[in-house]
């Protein structure tokens, strides 16, 4: 079922949405400053790729004060927008019955793009 289910999600948008995140990632880790947000970015650009069969959660012993000042600072610089557009397609796919699982990773992704610092990708 995952396979079915990660084929469907390349096919519907899932590739270019692997590959914005993943090249924004890029664009930002050109300054030292934006190495972070830019690694953030990239490990939502892998997970985005492939979601069926994976979760991200919290690290053990996260988030710490690192990580908290890091997603303040993620939430204030705008990326809050993202997890809305993610919420709204996840609305958009569960319209109709099949495109319900779509839709469930749209609000997975969503809640990983609110707050990323400190979580880790985890196969189940």
């Amino acid at each position: 079922m995952k396979l079915i289910g990660n084929i469907i999600w390349i096919i519907f948008g899932g590739l270019l949405v692997s590959f914005l995140y993943i090249f924004a990632g890029f664009l930002f880790c050109i300054t030292i400053i934006g190495i972070p947000f830019g690694w953030q970015l990239m490990k939502i650009g892998t997970y985005a790729l492939l979601p069926f069969g994976k979760d991200m959660t919290f690290a053990p012993g996260e988030p710490g004060c690192l990580s908290l000042i890091g997603n303040v600072i993620w939430v204030l610089c705008g990326w809050w927008e993202i997890a809305l557009v993610h919420a709204f397609f996840g609305l958009l796919f569960c319209i109709t019955i099949v495109g319900i699982p779509l839709g469930v990773q749209h609000f997975k992704i969503a809640k990983n793009t609110l707050i990323p610092f400190g979580q880790k990708i985890i196969d189940f």
